[in-house]
């Protein structure tokens, strides 16, 4: 845990072990730090000691593996390399971003390579649904049972990406922000990272959204130049590991604009660069739908103004999600100073989170990605 005052003007003089008694969010290295730091934490302290009374509610997920993920992660315990290695998905193919231990994989690499779940069919929704979707779904245990997989399976982990869509438009649509039956989709995805090496999830997104074309176009710096421009489409669900499953029969999850002409329901587009600065030649074609940013930290990085103004001038929903409660507090913030506007979809636990906790948080609030969403 990192000292909440480093990068002041005194160095810090040692571990900190010094926890704030009035939050009990955030921790000190020394009695002088945390003093001269009072002047700035005191406008969080209250808004921060509210949130930690909702820990267990950030941490409370249906899967038997909860504890392991939420707390022993958070409490040092467990660290996302041994949890991941615990299931048996360290360093395994699309599940090697899970943690800090690749640096050096490319998206090109992770394009070539077979790109399954991993993962036995009984563990993951390698085939379509078995019944239509007739409700909306609320939250994991929705999911689960519709899909038919068992709780123990860990494939949650990637399908908070798409679920996190999912709802984000489920969302918009009750605040009448976008219709609630299209035949066509389009969403802008700012600021993309892990999830360029696990596009195949996105997939899922056929079984989800039945009988919608979508075409996400994926934004951001983390998309290199080498790869603007690239449309991937995605023709069938992402693979188990077994060679007789039925989901072999099909094509490749993974098809290449220049490799095939075959219609698909879900359509990727990559761009490098920052939206603000790509948004005119991305709408050439069409205008989008909805515009999605996950794990924003729009109050984190500067960038984000000129963007948040862009998307007041166009008047598209957008949907945002952060690390944790008080990241999306600061992001309303900024926001509402921008564009003089308050949110129009107010801060909220996104139900899809990832179960698994983000390791050396500055904050001891639990922090998942994807965990809370609001919107404009």
């Amino acid at each position: 845990m990192e000292c909440a005052a480093k990068g002041s003007r005194r160095r810090c003089s040692g571990t900190a072990n010094r926890r704030c008694g009035g939050c009990a969010a955030v921790y000190y290295c020394s009695i002088a730090h945390q003093v001269s730091h009072w002047s700035l934490h005191k406008e969080e302290c209250g808004r921060l000691k509210q949130q930690m009374c909702c820990v267990e509610l950030l941490n409370d997920f249906p899967f038997p593996f909860s504890q392991e993920a939420t707390y022993k992660v958070c409490e040092k315990v467990e660290t996302r390399c041994s949890f991941l290695d615990r299931l048996g998905i360290h360093l395994t193919g699309i599940w090697s971003r899970e943690c800090s231990c690749v640096d050096s994989i490319t998206l090109l690499d992770c394009l070539r390579n077979e790109r399954g779940w991993s993962l036995s069919s009984r563990l993951c929704p390698c085939k379509g649904p078995l019944s239509v979707l007739e409700k909306q779904l609320s939250n994991w245990n929705d999911y689960y049972e519709w899909r038919g997989i068992p709780l123990d399976s860990p494939a949650s982990l990637l399908l908070h990406w798409p679920l996190t869509i999912y709802h984000a438009i489920q969302l918009a649509s009750a605040e009448h922000l976008i219709p609630e039956t299209m035949d066509e989709l389009c969403i802008h995805y700012l600021g993309p990272e892990r999830e360029l090496y696990q596009l195949g999830v996105f997939a899922e997104l056929h079984a989800l959204l039945p009988g919608v074309q979508v075409h996400i176009d994926f934004v951001g710096p983390a998309v290199s130049h080498d790869w603007d421009g690239e449309i991937i489409k995605l023709c069938n669900y992402m693979r188990c590991m077994e060679a007789k499953c039925s989901c072999k029969s099909g094509e490749g999850e993974f098809s290449s604009h220049t490799t095939t002409d075959k219609f698909s329901p879900i359509t990727l587009r990559l761009h490098s660069g920052y939206y603000h600065d790509r948004y005119r030649d991305l709408t050439k074609e069409f205008l989008p739908d909805l515009i999605i940013a996950p794990n924003a930290g729009i109050a984190a990085y500067e960038s984000w103004s000129a963007t948040i103004d862009l998307i007041k001038e166009i008047e598209i929903p957008a949907i945002f999600s952060d690390y944790c409660e008080e990241a999306s507090n600061l992001a309303a913030n900024c926001i509402n100073s921008v564009t003089g506007c308050s949110l129009t979809i107010p801060v909220q636990l996104n139900p899809f989170r990832q179960p698994l906790a983000v390791e050396d948080s500055a904050l001891l609030l639990p922090c998942y990605s994807n965990c809370f969403l609001f919107g404009v």
